[in-house]
């Protein structure tokens, strides 16, 4: 799909930034949803809207899988029913090597269980925790990303800058999201389930949204 529009449909109009700034003061992941059906033409779209996110050399790398109802269950059956991969699809907790980094992440790790009322050595509400990750928190749709592996490191740049161009435009619409590399551990389950090649495709994230 060409990542330009027709010069017919370009558009001269100056965006209002003020509606930029407040879909990105407003994005937060957010860890709980309502039980509150996401329209399946605002999720269309946004992801054409998306379509339109920096690409270098317009290879736009990014692939994904949107599921919800039924579909979104079963494999998340699937996944409380299964192991972590071993080895891991990829290091997402790699930067915690280094002091400045781990630092940030023992913060961020108080803070967000603090605000949960779980304590530290509560390996039980830990646990209940990692499920709610499993099963997106609650939210209605997910958003499967995954991509070729002989992708290199520019095109992971143009899928972060597709999922952020995601997210935002999800704000504008009034709906929520989380960005979930946690289900990363689980990759082989999910492609899988998808239809997707192991041996051809990285799965890089899910994207939780809802209300």
């Amino acid at each position: 799909m060409n990542n330009f529009p027709p010069q017919s449909q370009v558009s001269t109009v100056v965006a209002d930034p003020a509606s930029v700034d407040a879909a990105i003061g407003s994005r937060f992941s957010a860890r709980a949803f309502l039980d509150k059906p996401v329209p399946t033409e605002t999720i269309r779209r946004v992801l054409d809207q998306a379509r339109m996110a920096p690409s270098g050399c317009n290879f736009q790398p990014w692939e994904a899988v949107v599921l919800g109802g039924e579909p979104l269950k079963a494999l998340q059956e699937k996944l409380l029913a299964s192991a972590p991969d071993n080895p891991l699809e990829y290091d997402f907790s790699a930067p915690g090597q280094h002091e400045k980094y781990q630092s940030r992440l023992r913060s961020l790790g108080a803070r967000m269980y603090e605000s949960m009322g779980i304590m530290r050595d509560d390996a039980e509400q830990r646990a209940s925790f990692a499920r709610a990750n499993m099963v997106s928190f609650g939210a209605p749709v997910l958003l499967l990303c995954h991509f070729p592996k002989f992708m290199k490191e520019p095109q992971w740049s143009d899928v972060g800058m597709w999922l952020q161009t995601i997210m935002l435009l999800l704000r504008e619409h009034g709906l929520d999201s989380c960005p979930q590399e946690f289900l990363s551990m689980y990759s082989k389950v999910i492609k899988d389930f998808l239809g997707v090649s192991d041996e051809s495709h990285i799965f890089f994230c899910g994207i939780a949204i809802g209300y």
